[in-house]
């Protein structure tokens, strides 16, 4: 499946190419490094400059040469927070957006596409039965689309300063209630195991590698399916989802495809890619991911 991220007002990809990408976040346009943006841009490099209000530029690298880490240039006067809105159907969210310092803004506006499958599933459920389980949860785009459905939402993420975040866009969207842990994912995830406890909805984002709040190392490649393992044990399998996705160089949806069909095998599934279309008509490929159900 491609799945199209597309139903934004407040956010838009302008352009997209030379692995960057040119999006406006509510009044403000943002240049950042895109490494699968492999083709040519629709606009000239000048017309880039003319609208970015700052420009994210990489410094140093992996072994891959890829990085996050960088500086922003401010080209424009722009604010040091501003905030937009995410609103269509029954979704109606609000984010507070600041320049980090490893090139994000404080929302992935791709993972729209997810937030509606989480709130329907949570009100299919019966919003008052179910519990969800968000982990490495950022700042809670997810997180915030399944408490507007009602559900009880445990938000866990190893940063302080991310869920403090998360926090200020649960306010901002006129919400209150979720449970906050700052934690490893894959401990939190240990001891809910051994307390017997069982979630309606998981959802994970992780990242390629990490740590946890006490150094504790996290990869990808040898943690995914560990951790999925426990989620099988916490998932409710009389009506439960679980949403996966990844933005991981060379992680196909494939891969979470055969893990979770291994393990919920009585599951319906589906998996694919999310992109944005940018106005050249170019289709910017930003996560694949794996979601089942049981019905």
């Amino acid at each position: 499946m491609l799945l199209a991220s597309d139903t934004w007002r407040d956010y838009e990809l302008i352009d997209s190419g030379n692995h960057r990408k040119l999006e406006r976040f509510g009044d403000y346009i943002l240049s950042r490094p895109e490494p699968q943006a492999l083709w040519q841009p629709g606009k000239p490099p000048g017309e880039w400059d003319n609208l970015c209000h700052a420009s994210f530029s990489n410094t140093g690298g992996d072994e891959n040469g890829i990085s996050d880490k960088g500086k922003w240039s401010i080209i424009k006067p722009i604010s040091e927070n501003w905030a937009i809105k995410y609103k269509h159907n029954s979704v109606d969210l609000s984010f507070r957006l600041s320049l980090g310092s490893f090139k994000h803004v404080g929302v992935f506006p791709e993972q729209s596409v997810n937030w509606h499958y989480i709130y329907e599933h949570v009100k299919n459920i019966s919003p008052e039965n179910c519990r969800v389980l968000n982990l490495f949860a950022y700042t809670g785009g997810a997180s915030l689309a399944a408490l507007a459905a009602g559900a009880e939402v445990y938000h866990v993420d190893s940063v302080k300063q991310v869920v403090s975040w998360a926090g200020e866009n649960m306010r901002l969207s006129g919400l209150s209630g979720i449970h906050w842990v700052l934690e490893d994912a894959f401990t939190f995830v240990q001891r809910e195991v051994k307390r017997g406890k069982k979630y309606q909805g998981i959802i994970l984002d992780p990242p390629a590698y990490g740590r946890g709040p006490n150094g504790e190392k996290w990869t990808i490649s040898s943690g995914l399916l560990p951790l999925l393992q426990l989620c099988k044990q916490l998932l409710d399998r009389k009506n439960g989802f679980l949403v996966l996705n990844t933005y991981s160089l060379g992680f196909s949806s494939l891969i979470s495809d055969n893990i979770i069909k291994d393990l919920f095998t009585s599951a319906n599934s589906e998996s694919g890619e999310i992109y944005v279309s940018d106005k050249a008509g170019h289709k910017l490929p930003l996560g694949a991911f794996t979601r089942c159900c049981f019905k």
